[in-house]
């Protein structure tokens, strides 16, 4: 009895140096994005002179976890740590639940104005009042020195939602709402009990965009909060690396010399900068496999 079985054809020497080269580029692509960020962390563990020295290019360097022990005696990083967290679990889960119940309506074909909705959706996205008109709706509602304030004027952003409209329409097919439908489900109830459960991939693809941007923002806190105690951990990130300042209480104990204060305030710079980043670097894997499904989906139609 023959063997049915498929022998597969060797691989040309075309294909093989395709492999390679294509081997070679997504290296080199992976290093220049991936080194940036293991310096960094390489760094935070290292004494700043040597830094500067170039001897931590693979390995800390006088190694020191001085930078994170001053980092966590500060009560204002600490503020700003569990301010950031709160901002970005309350924005996204506002952000995401806005943009999935918008795209849900405008993937409805039997809306009425639905074209002339997009459109204006659309010209929001290249034209906008501007910062101080802005900055006068939110301090004239009340919104000013309040959590509000970072997460209600852009809560949501057209661009997600165009992927979060497009998902739905390619995704749920017609027949399950219409059987919803005769089965006396209300718009609502279909969303609720039938669509969002379909629609995962986008909901953690919409809920990583979101969480990114409000936990990096810091530009927001700096026109609307002008309490201290409010102030988001980037911006209390950005008076340490933008002004090179140092608080008080990171300087306990120490010399006034200043050699010895730059030398602090670098190991402060590198080991904030990994703090940061640790939250969103933990989130990111658990949503990854949904990426390919959620984003590609939204950018085939549109």
């Amino acid at each position: 009895m023959k063997n049915s079985q498929t022998v597969a054809k060797p691989a040309s020497r075309g294909d093989r140096a395709f492999d390679v080269v294509n081997y070679i580029l997504l290296g080199i692509v992976l290093f220049v994005t991936a080194y940036p960020l293991y310096y960094v962390l390489v760094a935070s563990f290292s004494d700043p002179f040597k830094v500067y020295a170039g001897q931590t290019f693979l390995l800390p360097a006088g190694f020191s976890l001085s930078g994170y022990q001053r980092i966590f005696m500060d009560a204002s990083i600490v503020k700003g740590y569990l301010n950031s967290l709160l901002y970005t679990v309350v924005g996204t889960s506002i952000s995401v639940g806005l943009t999935c119940v918008s795209g849900y309506a405008l993937s409805k074909k039997t809306l009425p104005g639905r074209r002339g909705m997009m459109l204006i959706l659309l010209f929001t996205m290249y034209f906008n009042g501007g910062l101080i008109p802005t900055y006068l709706v939110v301090r004239d509602v009340g919104m000013f020195n309040t959590l509000w304030a970072l997460v209600l004027p852009n809560a949501v952003s057209v661009y997600n939602l165009i992927i979060a409209r497009t998902f739905f329409e390619s995704n749920i097919p017609d027949s399950v709402l219409e059987a919803a439908s005769i089965d006396g489900s209300s718009n609502t109830g279909t969303m609720l009990r039938i669509v969002m459960p379909l629609s995962t991939s986008i909901i953690a693809v919409m809920t990583v965009f979101y969480a990114v941007g409000l936990w990096n923002n810091w530009f927001d806190a700096l026109i609307y909060l002008t309490k201290s105690d409010m102030a988001p951990l980037q911006l209390v990130l950005r008076n340490i690396l933008i002004k090179s300042q140092a608080t008080s209480n990171m300087m306990t104990g120490m010399d006034a010399n200043y050699a010895e204060k730059q030398k602090v305030t670098e190991m402060i710079k590198f080991a904030s900068i990994v703090v940061a980043s640790v939250p969103m670097l933990i989130i990111y894997p658990f949503v990854q496999k949904y990426f390919s499904k959620g984003v590609m989906i939204g950018a085939v139609k549109g």
